[in-house]
């Protein structure tokens, strides 16, 4: 007896060969990155003070996105940005060791991801708040702990495995953030380094010098915290040793990421994977003479962004677009995983531009990164525009700057002592007013709104 099959039978029978075939087309995803890495640390971005071979690859294959910043220049709002897909001062992930919400715990990037068909794995530092991540607990099975040492290992012999599914990736170091101990005169965790003779360490950056009209609360904020900023006594040399140091460490970790990279290449990987490279912060590398994080120097805030489509299409592309490696991150992983991106998520997809490869594709038309100082209550925020970048510190003299990234990209003329930028300051202040308002950050101060000039609204208020 031949069993008849019903029409609505054979149209869920198609229903489902759809998606089975769309779920093959889509690509896997490889995250790799870095801790406290600034943009121009690379020999790809134009550096000649060190040699990043692995990196350059990846640029060379792919796309890097020149104006790319975190959301927040701390690790764990940084990493909560991303793996939230929500403002830190949104869900209150604006400190280190500040906990997930529990109504983010359920849907973080892994467990979306995961939820879409993707097998997802998740290597080294996590600190959301947790170092290591939990083992399939955030939608990610723990492949390594939080350590650079055998990390690239743990990633090879995933990527070496057979894959019933797309896979989602994620490689998390811990360097070049060992100049933070360096600064401090401790070990480095995975290795000190030789101590070279001063002439072969790098000159002084072109803004090594304070802007005359710069916010008063960042030097305040190196005189109340010895433990992240001992750098008060710096010398030149000392400045100089330190930028050596640091860039010792970015090519250390590049050696590490070259180990992933000739896995890709052996297991014939990048015709249906998306790689892509970035940071969760920078460092000041001795730019107005600042170390580590928090400050919204440039140095500090714009990271290293690479992406390398399947194929290696629009292989060596650089492209303008602001994008945010936090918010918009967590958007466009779902956007290529075919994952519901959830009604609370800050972020927009970059996913189309990188496609398109076109430098003139609009995108938006500004980035926020939101700052607590480390082991303080210091607050701050950056509106970056295509051509100004507007910062706003919540105390002190000078606490607004703003700068034209077109031609001064170094942040040496604060152009909000010039009334002939009254008009930028007041558009960029507004900016700054309707995110705060539409976000509902909440006030430094009860009743007080931190734009100057600006009166909070109810959706602000406390």
């Amino acid at each position: 007896m031949v069993k008849r099959i019903s029409v609505k039978h054979i149209a869920c029978l198609s229903l489902l060969s759809t998606s089975m075939a769309h779920a093959a087309e889509r690509p896997n995803i490889i995250y790799i990155f870095t801790d406290q890495h600034t943009a121009n640390a690379m020999s790809c971005a134009g550096n000649p003070d060190l040699h990043t071979p692995n990196l350059d690859r990846l640029a060379a294959a792919g796309i890097m996105f020149q104006n790319a910043y975190c959301t927040a220049p701390l690790s764990g709002p940084s990493r909560g940005a991303m793996f939230t897909g929500c403002y830190p001062g949104t869900t209150g992930l604006l400190v280190n060791g500040a906990p997930l919400q529990e109504s983010l715990q359920t849907r973080t990037l892994g467990t979306l991801v995961k939820n879409a068909g993707y097998e997802c794995a998740y290597g080294g530092k996590w600190h959301v708040p947790e170092l290591d991540i939990p083992d399939k607990v955030r939608g990610f099975d723990q492949i390594y702990k939080h350590s650079d040492d055998g990390l690239a290992e743990a990633c090879v012999e995933f990527l070496s495995r057979k894959h019933d599914k797309p896979f989602f990736l994620v490689a998390s170091y811990d360097n070049p953030h060992n100049i933070c101990e360096y600064a401090r005169s401790q070990n480095l965790p995975y290795g000190n380094l030789d101590i070279p003779e001063i002439r072969n360490c790098p000159g002084l950056p072109p803004n090594f010098a304070k802007n005359p009209y710069d916010a008063d609360v960042i030097e305040k904020e190196r005189e109340n915290n010895f433990n992240v900023y001992p750098t008060a006594t710096f010398t030149p040399e000392d400045w100089r040793m330190y930028r050596y140091t640091y860039y010792r460490l970015v090519e250390k970790v590049d050696r590490e990421i070259g180990k992933i990279v000739d896995a890709i290449d052996k297991n014939n990987l990048w015709e249906n994977t998306v790689v892509i490279f970035s940071s969760d912060h920078g460092d000041g590398i001795g730019a107005h003479h600042w170390n580590q994080k928090s400050a919204l120097y440039e140095e500090v805030v714009n990271i290293p962004f690479i992406v390398t489509l399947p194929g290696k299409k629009h292989a060596g592309t650089k492209l303008p677009q602001l994008i945010s490696n936090g918010v918009d991150f967590f958007a466009t992983v779902c956007d290529w995983a075919g994952a519901k991106l959830p009604e609370d998520a800050d972020g927009k997809s970059f996913r189309k531009i990188a496609e398109e490869g076109n430098p003139q594709a609009p995108h938006q038309e500004y980035v926020i990164t939101e700052t607590q100082f480390d082991g303080s209550k210091t607050r701050g925020w950056m509106v970056r525009t295509a051509r100004y970048k507007y910062v706003l510190y919540d105390k002190g003299r000078h606490r607004e700057q703003l700068f034209d990234m077109q031609n001064d990209r170094g942040e040496t003329r604060n152009l909000m002592m010039e009334n002939a930028y009254t008009k930028v300051a007041q558009e960029h202040r507004d900016i700054l007013e309707k995110f705060m308002n539409s976000h509902k950050i909440k006030p430094t101060r009860p009743k007080l709104h931190d734009v100057p000039g600006k009166v909070l609204t109810k959706a602000t208020k406390h």
